[in-house]
């Protein structure tokens, strides 16, 4: 029996032995790992490649030969497809549901835990290691070898469970799953199907986590438990059918989390696992999102008539290894509609495992679907149960932190943010950029409070920084191929420091936002502070003394120069102003605002944009407008 007191669990956390946010890939591998060199294996093992070469062949599944396709040309293969064959492809908001059916979706994801051992040894997890470098005696399966429960792999175990509202169970037990491929070297899987560790949890979704319109305001999934197993060997398909084998990933510990089917629109469901992701790693529980192959999806889809028949569930089909959000929404709308084809057409759907490529218009088989008789499940004899005591669940709960629903609410409330930017600020870089936000944006009120002129209340800065934040730094080191050849990239660390420093984008943000700078001159200072020209070791030591020594700062128009520019524009544009007359004489009752902006654009291009605000300029047009429309025009 292994019991897990929470002193231990203390210990390993704070003397730095469990992995913080994003420290998954950077980790280098511990003196204590055991490379394959060093464990005396056959030398089929070993291959210039450091790879497991096997000859797909002699298996069920043949790799395929071709290279893989780009998903841009994908998309637009399919595209072709589907104009060929006469359809059109409809909008994501029309594809929620169809008449007279009900779609039901059940969805069991795979994370790797933000762990720096394996589950049943002490190899390492690192994944920039050479192929076949991370593994231990039993990760290989070697005779004599035993599973060795590595306790701090719980702590993120737990953590996620606990954000998903999920009951810790005081005692679990570790199951035995069977089946016989290449890439699970003993024959079996380490989980726990019986007796998971957390069970009975929830997640709460709302529109602005993206589900379908018909959902309403919220809807609630159930989470049936939670499970910590083994992940599998890396297989790497290579022409000729062959495949190459990378045995680091073997007992890598997941959590597989399993959903009640209670979702029943294709939005909801790709909803479902982006808020999972939002979670998980919000309590450092996984640092690798879909995108990086962190996390996986594998969804469960039935069809029922709503129209008079059966109450009961359709027979359900399994669509493995989905592995973005958009590839979970479109499998599903796919099958949903195969299903239904099938079933209008008089057949009968087969439970059975499916496959889904990016850029597909349909699901394709796999294979028949494997019951719980196949996978033999039985509790493992070599691993005691595992006891979790109430004093490590409670120290767990107390130091997870703010979830993510609470977080957005406070960027909204506090900070003025659009539920869109606040989800997009905490999705992205694994939690890094709206930790770089959070760091700017303090260095920016530091310098508000040197000059105090702006309300306390006020948001209008953290909106800016914010946009900043989001769309300005994304723009970076793109279409510049001299530049991405010196090796700069933008990147974000889990502390949110990147190539920009926080304060140097806060010097930038700070003298926009008191229109002492123009928007286009902090674009060009922030490419400067990229590329190295302003800093410790650029020409410039910071974006202050760069604005000094070039005199770069804003010297505006004066009123006047503002009203002699706009008159000088307004000369000819006699049939723009009739616009404005008939909105004054309520001819109309839309205010031309699209043509005011058609003059204000004018009149920027015109006079000396280095000089000019837009705001400026649009405030002294109206007025000019109002004058001449006024007095007759």
């Amino acid at each position: 029996m292994t019991r897990i007191p929470v002193s231990d669990l203390s210990r390993y956390l704070f003397q730095g032995h469990i992995r913080r946010a994003g420290c998954l890939r950077m980790r280098q591998n511990a003196s204590f790992g055991l490379g394959a060199s060093s464990l005396g294996l056959p030398r089929s093992l070993h291959t210039t490649t450091g790879l497991h070469e096997v000859n797909s062949s002699q298996h069920t599944s043949a790799a395929k030969s071709d290279p893989p396709v780009p998903l841009r040309k994908q998309l637009k293969d399919q595209a072709k497809a589907l104009k060929a064959a006469g359809k059109k492809k409809k909008a994501k908001a029309d594809n929620q549901t169809v008449p007279g059916w009900e779609l039901t979706v059940g969805i069991e994801i795979h994370a790797q835990l933000n762990t720096s051992r394996k589950l049943f040894s002490s190899a390492t997890t690192s994944f920039d290691e050479p192929p076949n470098t991370n593994v231990a005696l039993f990760d290989l399966a070697m005779p004599g070898s035993q599973p060795i429960f590595q306790k701090e792999t719980l702590v993120p175990a737990v953590r996620a469970a606990l954000a998903l509202s999920c009951d810790i169970q005081p005692r679990s037990r570790f199951d035995r799953k069977h089946y016989f491929h290449w890439d699970q070297p003993s024959g079996y899987q380490i989980t726990q199907y019986y007796e998971p560790f957390a069970k009975d949890g929830h997640i709460t979704l709302y529109p602005r986590d993206g589900i379908a319109p018909e959902d309403g305001e919220s809807v609630t999934v159930g989470i049936k438990q939670v499970q910590m197993e083994q992940d599998t060997a890396k297989t790497i398909a290579q022409p000729g059918e062959i495949h190459w084998l990378d045995f680091n990933r073997v007992g890598v510990p997941l959590i597989e989390i399993i959903t009640h089917p209670d979702i029943h629109h294709p939005a909801t469901a790709a909803a479902l696992v982006r808020k999972v992701q939002l979670l998980l790693n919000a309590v450092d529980s996984c640092v690798l999102g879909m995108e990086s192959g962190g996390l996986r999806a594998d969804v469960n889809v039935s069809v029922r008539r709503t129209d008079g028949g059966p109450k009961t569930l359709g027979t359900r089909t399994e669509i493995k290894n989905l592995s973005s959000f958009k590839a979970v929404e479109d499998a599903i709308i796919a099958e949903r509609d195969r299903q239904i084809a099938l079933l209008e057409d008089g057949g009968v759907v087969e439970g059975e495992t499916r496959g889904w490529s990016l850029g597909s218009t349909e699901t394709r088989r796999l294979r028949g679907k494997e019951g719980e008789v196949d996978y033999r499940y039985m509790p493992d004899p070599d691993l005691g149960p595992l006891v979790i005591g109430k004093d490590l669940v409670e120290h767990l709960r107390a130091s997870m932190g703010v979830l993510p629903d609470a977080e957005v609410e406070d960027l909204m409330s506090t900070y003025g943010l659009s539920s869109k930017d606040a989800i997009s600020l905490m999705l992205l870089d694994n939690g890094g950029r709206i930790q770089y936000f959070y760091n700017v944006l303090d260095a920016m009120e530091r310098r508000l409070q040197e000059e105090p002129s702006v309300p306390p209340t006020s948001t209008e800065h953290a909106v800016l920084v914010a946009n900043w934040c989001l769309h300005e730094l994304g723009k970076l080191s793109v279409k510049d191929t001299d530049f991405q050849s010196q090796g700069k990239e933008l990147y974000f660390t889990p502390a949110g420091e990147c190539p920009i420093p926080a304060e140097s984008l806060a010097d930038i943000l700070f003298y926009l936002h008191r229109r002492r700078i123009t928007a286009n001159l902090a674009k060009d200072l922030l490419w400067a502070v990229f590329r190295g020209e302003i800093g410790a070791a650029g020409t410039h030591k910071d974006v202050t003394e760069a604005i000094e020594k070039l005199d770069l700062w804003f010297k505006e128009l004066s009123h006047q120069e503002y009203r002699d520019l706009a008159r000088d524009v307004l000369e000819g544009e006699e049939k723009v102003l009739k616009d404005f007359q008939k909105f004054k004489t309520g001819q109309s009752r839309a205010y031309p605002q699209g043509k005011l902006m058609f003059l204000v654009g004018k009149m920027m291009r015109k006079g000396p944009e280095q000089r000019m605000d837009p705001k400026s300029a649009e405030t002294v047009m109206r007025a000019v407008i109002e004058d001449r429309v006024g007095a007759g025009m």
